[in-house]
């Protein structure tokens, strides 16, 4: 579920606290990658130009 009023975003800004499901539905938090390099990508709503 998307968040109603997702924070905007620059380059260079820090990533907002998130927890998502995975494909076993466990809960992963950004958290759980503190001090280890992460790759996140965000990418547009579906069906929007971007």
């Amino acid at each position: 579920m998307a968040a109603k009023n997702p924070p905007k975003l620059v380059p260079g800004d820090a990533a907002p606290e998130i927890t998502l499901l995975d494909q076993d539905s466990n809960k992963v938090s950004l958290s759980d990658f503190k001090g280890r390099h992460l790759m996140v990508f965000f990418y547009p709503k579906a069906l929007t130009p971007g």
